[in-house]
């Protein structure tokens, strides 16, 4: 996709997700932008560009279903079941549905269920791990420029807050986080380029493991930087930032839930671990 076509899709996209508003679900206006057949034709493009979006306006929609299904090789429409942090599993209901589930007290935007545990093919929860990620960090951004908004306007002492060094320590934390949870899941949304042959079972497998490990490695970078975002800007925004009237609650909800999706960032990191005690190694995503 040119440049130009992508800043216009970016355009309409961004349009369809603010007019929804926070905790609406846009899924018709999505698909009649041709969802379905952007994520079949150019996947590494619809995927960052569609969740980062849903992530920056706090709107939602059932479109980790269809990727998750996509990478499973199964038809487009349905509510696989996907694990949840603490071993549970969840559905992500399509249409009207009320929340239930781990998310319903926390976010009631998300319409989240109780399911039976399933069986999710490995590619499944990569595909669904990257898109997570990109869901995340749109959040993290939200959050951060919302706070950036608010140092900048409001004055103490006679000061602007962003005059003062501890808040803007915090800010530039949460700025490094959430740029190097882009650059990972960028490296982990690369393509198979040297993909090996399917004859070269061992040399597939490896490939095939680097995959997943970066998917996972994507969505723990992504989720602690959001949840860094959330904790900073909470304490920048202080106790305007636990009002309702406030826009930053609703974003500090949604990445909580999303982080325990698909591996919370605590049970990612362990599993890394375990990984890099296994192999003896560390995978590298990119070479530098």
């Amino acid at each position: 996709m040119e440049a130009a076509e992508r800043a216009l899709l970016e355009e309409a996209l961004r349009k369809t997700l603010t007019t929804s508003g926070p905790g609406a679900e846009p899924d018709a206006a999505l698909a009649e932008l041709g969802w379905a057949e952007m994520l079949a034709e150019e996947p590494g493009t619809a995927i960052p560009l569609v969740f980062r979006l849903l992530g920056e306006t706090g709107a939602q929609a059932p479109v980790l279903n269809d990727v998750v299904l996509l990478a499973a090789g199964r038809p487009l429409g349905g509510t696989p079941p996907l694990p949840y942090a603490g071993g549970a599993w969840v559905r992500w209901l399509r249409g009207a549905g009320g929340p239930a589930g781990p998310a319903g007290p926390l976010d009631p935007g998300l319409p989240l269920r109780h399911a039976e545990p399933d069986d999710l093919p490995a590619p499944a929860v990569a595909a669904g791990r990257r898109a997570l990620g990109w869901w995340l960090l749109g959040t993290g951004r939200a959050m951060l420029t919302l706070t950036r908004e608010h140092v900048l306007d409001r004055e103490q002492f006679g000061r602007p807050l962003a005059s003062f060094q501890a808040l803007r320590h915090r800010l530039a934390e949460t700025y490094v986080a959430l740029e190097a949870a882009e650059a990972v899941l960028v490296a982990a949304g690369v393509p198979y380029t040297d993909r090996p042959s399917a004859q070269d079972t061992e040399a597939l497998d490896d490939a095939d493991a680097l995959h997943h490990t970066g998917a996972l490695l994507a969505k723990a970078a992504a989720g602690r930087a959001a949840l860094t975002a959330a904790r900073h800007c909470q304490q920048a925004l202080g106790g305007i930032g636990f009002t309702a009237e406030h826009a930053l609650h609703r974003h500090v909800k949604r990445a909580l839930v999303l982080d325990g999706l698909l591996g919370s960032t605590r049970e990612l990191t362990r599993e890394a671990g375990r990984l890099l005690l296994r192999e003896a190694r560390a995978p590298r995503l990119v070479d530098l």
